[in-house]
């Protein structure tokens, strides 16, 4: 197998000669001299040609290349490590010309552009920072729930039934019966509650809302959890609150210096607030009567984060009890305000990242909470099944990692933060 060192690593070879394989970043020529900066997967390295040096192959932005040369320590270079006397093994170059240049420090194109052209823009290096942030809050994710002995799951895309109750699923043909793709992995996830005790996924959910708005997607990534043996929808909380802080500690050394400037810290406690004290507050501030209001709308979540922020001094705020009528069938409601649930949203900087709340978990409820809504249970048989065996008081919580990390780093449209995306307007590339 062949052995290139990943650009970040070559301070620790300084003085050796090495080899590094990439694309060409950017060329730049002063005098006699060319500079020749390689990009791999992992960062940079500039490279220095002389005259004296063997010649150099034809280059143009994006040629695929090997180069061996000397480690030469180099203050002025990106990261601070020059290759001289280099050789250039060229393994492909662009068949066309460029649409744009994607070794400037900025990306001066449109968002259409970019999306359309994903395989090229994604190459730029803020916008792949992007999404190596996302990797390492995933990772944070799985070792915050590894570390509290949860069970990684895989469950399936193609259903039989809708998982939440509702009109936004997309139907597909399977075989020769319909099927649906999966708006969440929430009934499966409460039936592995009853194998394991403790598990999560991470994976794709589809919701065919007629959104067409910089915070919505029909495809976006879902962070799983659910969690047996409760007492209380605030155990979800807490675990909440551990999970999202290690997974932002895991992601904050990828941040720059001026998404650091940024970086939310995650407090002992995260502020809570009732949702029918939450409304109190949005009217009177609001001058609005929200007293029949069954859910909070982006421009309230937006006040409650600056009233979060101004008040607590915190970037999230719990939103707790939202209104049974909002809630899915399988959410178990207060029993001192059984018009509430025992439910609760998690904002971050005014806009909704993480549902969550505790379930219901006795059969005979289960059944009871379908008739209420007029739910017939033909197709949600294997899933109460795992009620009619047994299951403990359990909850978990959804977050959305497109919205996480878009709002993490100022993004102003999730599909910045979506390597491919899918919405009303766009199935391709």
């Amino acid at each position: 197998m062949a052995h290139y060192l990943p650009t970040d690593s070559l301070a620790h070879h300084l003085g050796h000669l090495v080899t590094v394989a990439g694309w060409v970043h950017r060329i730049r020529r002063l005098g006699a001299m060319t500079f020749v900066v390689i990009r791999d997967g992992r960062g940079v390295v500039q490279i220095l040609h002389r005259p004296t040096d063997p010649p150099l192959p034809p280059l143009m932005p994006e040629t695929v290349v090997k180069v061996s040369g000397l480690a030469i320590p180099e203050a002025r270079a990106p990261g601070g490590v020059e290759l001289h006397r280099p050789v250039i093994h060229v393994f492909a170059t662009p068949e066309s010309p460029l649409p744009f240049h994607v070794g400037g420090r900025d990306l001066p194109v449109g968002l259409d552009l970019r999306l359309n052209e994903a395989a090229l823009s994604l190459r730029h290096l803020d916008i792949r920072r992007i999404f190596q942030v996302q990797a390492a809050l995933v990772q944070g994710f799985r070792h915050a729930l590894i570390g509290e002995q949860f069970t990684e799951v895989h469950t399936p895309k193609i259903v039989a039934t809708a998982s939440e109750s509702g009109a936004d699923v997309f139907r597909l043909r399977y075989f020769d019966t319909d099927a649906y793709l999966a708006q969440s992995p929430q009934l499966y996830k409460q039936t592995l509650v009853g194998v394991f005790g403790r598990v999560f996924e991470v994976g794709p959910v589809f919701r065919a809302e007629p959104h067409d708005t910089g915070r919505h997607l029909s495809q976006y990534t879902s962070l799983d959890a659910e969690m047996g043996f409760i007492e209380s929808h605030k155990d979800i909380m807490d675990l909440l609150r551990d999970v999202l802080a290690k997974m932002l500690a895991e992601a904050q050394p990828l941040v720059v210096a001026s998404d650091d400037a940024r970086w939310p810290t995650v407090p002992a406690q995260i502020p809570v607030m009732h949702f029918e004290d939450a409304l109190h507050l949005l009217g009177g501030a609001l001058r609005e009567d929200l007293s029949k209001e069954p859910d909070l709308a982006p421009a309230h979540e937006q006040w409650l984060g600056a009233w979060a922020q101004r008040v607590h001094d915190s970037d999230l705020l719990f939103v707790e009890g939202y209104p049974t009528i909002k809630r899915p069938f399988y959410t178990e409601s207060d029993p001192d305000r059984p018009d509430y649930t025992l439910s609760f949203d998690l904002l971050f900087r005014g806009q909704e990242i993480v549902t969550g709340g505790k379930r219901l978990h006795r059969y005979s409820d289960y059944r009871a909470a379908l008739k209420a809504r007029g739910l017939s249970e033909a197709g949600l048989e294997g899933y109460l099944a795992a009620f009619r065996y047994g299951m403990p008081p359990h909850g978990g919580f959804a977050i959305g990692l497109e919205r996480l990390t878009a709002r993490l780093l100022g993004l102003r449209n999730i599909r910045e933060a979506t390597l491919f995306p899918r919405d009303l307007q766009r199935l391709r590339p």
